[in-house]
């Protein structure tokens, strides 16, 4: 084509995107990249943009990347930062940090902001690389569509409207089946329920069970369609999160496997085993304080485990509880007054349930009402130290920006069994004449 035909040819594109950006939006869509690039690249990025901002954000990526390089960077600066990220999460992950390294570094730490979502939120748990589709659409140019790209993150078609705004979904077996000239806005199903990015995992667990679906749909304070969890996405993060939970709570590495080496299993247990035979000698230390206590009544060496091993468990259900909160977002650390005082006023009122059982067993054992006093008051002591202590060290471990998991039962059996058996023998000195 000699250069005339181009030039006019460039100028009615140029009329046409600048008039009707939405139009040639839509028919962009209706075309392969390689059909259209050749007829964009030579427009400013300037006259693009609207058009952009117009696109299904899968044909705007796909365009994209057929774009040259700088024009395509020039796009994503000017096209707005909600949508830039919309875009990226269609690339992997190495194109995405190749890209945002060539752009402004203001504009690519705002990129970067919106591209992070806390741990355990809708936002870090979605597939942002979903595709869209329009209301108008027919089931046969869908499913060649879905054809071409391979679709397989969600199970249903997510509708929406000109703004990119979420309007329903459609289900894939309902397109499969439907005559080839049938619009999707003829088989749209209405949302039964939404997210938004920030919402908990809690939150997003809810939803997927009142709703019974098996893709939540992630939506912005607009109603802009974002990406979709999966049924599979969430459950994957609860089994992975309780398995890695249970091994660092106990001094276990996040990395060991049941099959990892004996030498790396070896590397990753010893550190926290020498912290745990520290702390074993600093309980130890506490009964060697009251050696000449346990040699004048040697029953006190029969029921020290007892007030200890009542202790670990309050603690542990304490730990476990307020742990599960932090990790699933049911409460901060700025609420740990309110958890700290129903842990205790817990651990208070089992206590005296617990000494009190305790105590009629001691009492038909030794017939001694002091080693009953003893055990009951110390037992009641003891639970209220260990609900405190199960309450405030994930706190405390997570407001100094560590894992609430990493090897706190370690140091919760340490104040444990540190409480119990200064309690139990401390008040046993006290009362020595009663014994």
């Amino acid at each position: 084509m000699s250069a005339d035909p181009i030039r006019a040819a460039d100028a009615l594109n140029q009329r046409f995107f600048i008039d009707h950006p939405l139009d040639a939006a839509r028919k962009i869509e209706e075309l392969s990249a390689s059909d259209v690039v050749e007829a964009t690249k030579r427009q400013s990025v300037k006259i693009l943009t609207p058009v952009w901002r117009q696109l299904l954000p899968e044909t705007a990526a796909n365009l994209l990347r057929a774009l040259p390089e700088a024009m395509a960077d020039q796009l994503l600066c000017e096209v707005p930062a909600a949508q830039a990220v919309r875009l990226l999460g269609h690339m992997p992950d190495e194109e995405v940090a190749s890209r945002l390294s060539r752009l402004d570094p203001a504009i690519k730490k705002d990129l970067e902001m919106l591209l992070s979502y806390p741990r355990d939120t809708a936002g870090r748990l979605m597939s942002t690389n979903v595709s869209t589709f329009r209301k108008d659409a027919t089931a046969g140019e869908t499913l060649n569509r879905l054809r071409e790209s391979g679709m397989t993150t969600a199970k249903s078609l997510f509708l929406v409207d000109d703004a990119q705004k979420l309007t329903g979904r459609a289900a894939l077996t309902d397109v499969a089946l439907a005559p080839l000239h049938k619009t999707l806005g003829e088989l749209e199903q209405p949302l039964v329920t939404v997210v938004r990015p920030i919402d908990s995992l809690t939150e997003v667990t809810k939803a997927f069970e009142s709703g019974k679906i098996l893709d939540l749909p992630v939506v912005d304070v607009d109603g802009v369609f974002l990406g979709a969890v999966t049924h599979d996405d969430i459950a994957r993060t609860i089994k992975k999160d309780a398995t890695t939970n249970l091994q660092t709570m106990v001094g276990a590495s996040k990395e060991e496997r049941a099959l990892s080496s004996p030498i790396f299993t070896v590397r990753k247990r010893m550190p926290w085993l020498q912290v745990n035979l520290v702390t074993a000698f600093m309980a130890a230390a506490v009964v060697g304080i009251f050696e000449g206590t346990i040699a004048q009544v040697t029953a006190l060496a029969v029921l020290l485990p007892v007030v200890a091993g009542q202790s670990g468990n309050t603690g542990a259900q304490a730990l476990a509880v307020t742990m599960r909160g932090l990790a699933l977002r049911e409460i901060t650390v700025r609420q740990w007054a309110r958890v700290l005082r129903k842990e205790v006023i817990a651990g208070f009122l089992n206590g005296i349930a617990i000494a009190t059982t305790c105590g009629i067993g001691v009492y038909i054992w030794s017939q001694s009402l002091g080693l009953v006093a003893v055990i009951m008051s110390s037992m009641v002591l003891a639970m209220v130290a260990a609900g405190f202590a199960g309450a405030i060290i994930p706190v405390v471990l997570t407001r100094l920006g560590q894992d609430p998991a990493t090897s706190s039962s370690i140091i919760l059996t340490t104040v444990t069994d540190i409480a119990g058996f200064f309690a139990f023998l401390g008040i046993a000195t006290l009362m020595m004449q009663f014994l």
